[in-house]
């Protein structure tokens, strides 16, 4: 049985204009204008009950800021769901959320449909929430003036996935995360430039060195800069000889943060 590919994803957001944008240029247009999926967007303000089209009000309890009202958002959420295939995941961008991370996208990815609530002011009515949200995802720990970058930064990370949409097949195995691993150093012509050279090896048409040294550098790099990575994987005995001699090339075989 082959595998369930995401077909649609919608964003309610009061600025559409915004993630409109992310479809019309890169690796999202492309698989947009191919029809391998399809991006919509719903406002909440289109579903305000007042004359002035409002979707927000003070807080109970007082405080700074204007909280998003429950029934825009919610007849946003709802008319997503109506539109596009059952049992749609619904997202809400959050810095409370869980971090976001490159197996969250596959996991995403493998929905057919995917609501993203981009909040902003203070954030939403808590019963939004509790009613209609099945999860809550984070960027990091800062915080943004809405969830729109948020909702366009997890657009682009799960269509690019799709089968096809970077052109090359092994193109997103090799991305930074994709096993546990960051990506190894890329280089392109020419061989020389500014007395700074292309290692040799990339030059030496010896695939299996090649891949070797591509293999040892993601470890290294992984241990540089996230080694924490490095804690939750079971490395090879060839990996360990690998990370081992990367670290002593570097002359005092400690960690390097």
């Amino acid at each position: 049985m082959a595998r369930r590919q995401i077909e649609r994803v919608t964003v309610v957001t009061l600025f559409p204009q915004l993630v409109q944008a992310v479809a019309e240029h890169g690796v999202v247009g492309r698989a947009i204008g191919e029809g391998a999926i399809r991006l919509a967007c719903e406002n909440p303000r289109d579903f305000a009950t007042d004359k002035h089209r409002r979707v927000d009000d003070r807080p109970f309890g007082g405080g700074p800021g204007m909280v998003m009202q429950f029934a825009p958002v919610v007849g946003a959420i709802r008319a997503a769901r109506a539109a596009g295939p059952e049992g749609a995941r619904v997202v809400l961008l959050s810095p409370q959320g869980e971090r976001f991370s490159h197996d969250k996208a596959v996991t995403l990815g493998r929905q057919a449909h995917l609501i993203l609530v981009a909040g902003r002011y203070e954030g939403l009515d808590e019963r939004i929430v509790e009613s209609e949200i099945d999860e809550e995802l984070s960027l990091g720990d800062f915080v943004l003036s809405g969830g729109e970058l948020a909702a366009m930064a997890v657009v682009d990370s799960v269509v690019r996935l799709l089968p096809g949409t970077l052109g090359h097949a092994e193109s997103a195995v090799e991305d930074s995360y994709s096993a546990g691993l960051l990506d190894h150093p890329h280089y392109t012509r020419p061989a020389s430039v500014e007395g700074l050279q292309v290692p040799e090896v990339l030059q030496s048409g010896d695939h299996a060195a090649i891949e070797r040294w591509r293999r040892q550098q993601r470890l290294g790099r992984t241990w540089l800069r996230r080694p924490d990575l490095l804690e939750v994987l079971v490395l090879s005995d060839e990996d360990k000889a690998l990370l081992e001699a990367f670290k002593a090339s570097k002359g005092d075989g400690q960690d390097h943060n």
